[in-house]
């Protein structure tokens, strides 16, 4: 009874909804929006890191009660601090889903962006409106990045403090580099985006062959513990069942 107790409360906290304060709401918020002051960095939503400090120590907390409650004793103190630090660490250092999927994405829309980008810029247009429009086109998340910055530089901040925001992120980060060295150097920015979606496209095709191989290994994975069993009862079992006959009986 007391291992269910456990195990409900474990799965409670595992899906208690997180708690937004009003600093989240209004992050949230200017993202929707676009209204920011110039040059603060891009505002993180409450999404972009749903494992809290205390989630962690929720987590590994029901974790170290389970096993203490399992085990029981001073052993089961012991093995129950051990499982929950390892617990805590473990969801504290795991990405979270959806922050794979939003750069994944990103990753994969970042050449067809640069390519409405460099369209819009030849055809006479301003940094401005190729931002929007690229914005417009690819939506999601890296429409969301590029709306922000347009509006950052609309609000009057600098061009490269405005780009030198997004270099935090590892899918935007490439973008970054060329629009602020293009701005610096005053370099042709179409020439440069030309240069930088095909290195988009590179690396989106490496990310999907990837991503590619690991369904593979994680496809066999299954398949092996499905088929273990089998292979031990059917291959291990009757020749050890064979040699101890021989040995135990005279």
């Amino acid at each position: 009874m007391a291992v269910l107790a456990a195990v409900l409360v474990a799965g409670a906290i595992l899906t208690w909804p997180k708690h937004t304060t009003s600093t989240d709401r209004l992050k949230q918020l200017l993202l929707r929006t676009s209204v920011v002051e110039p040059t603060e960095p891009w505002p993180v939503a409450q999404e972009d890191h749903p494992h809290s400090r205390s989630r962690q120590l929720l987590i590994g907390g029901a974790v170290g009660l389970m096993s203490q409650i399992v085990i029981g004793g001073t052993a089961g103190v012991v093995v129950g601090a051990l499982l929950a630090i390892a617990a805590s660490t473990i969801v504290m250092r795991r990405e979270p889903p959806a922050v794979r999927r939003r750069r994944d994405k990103t990753t994969a829309d970042l050449p067809f962006a640069v390519d409405l980008m460099v369209a819009c810029l030849r055809a006479g247009q301003p940094i401005g409106s190729a931002l929007d429009a690229a914005a417009h086109g690819v939506a999601g998340p890296l429409g969301e990045r590029l709306a922000w910055v347009g509006g950052q530089i609309r609000l009057g901040a600098a061009p490269q403090a405005a780009w030198a925001t997004l270099a935090g992120e590892r899918s935007l980060a490439p973008l970054s580099r060329t629009m602020t060295r293009a701005v610096l150097s005053g370099a042709p920015v179409a020439e440069a985006l030309v240069r930088l979606a095909d290195d988009a496209r590179q690396e989106a095709r490496a990310t999907a062959s990837a991503a590619a191989r690991r369904v593979g290994v994680q496809v066999v994975a299954p398949l092996g513990l499905c088929f273990l069993p089998a292979f031990v009862l059917l291959g291990i079992v009757p020749v050890v069942a064979g040699l101890m006959s021989q040995i135990v009986l005279p």
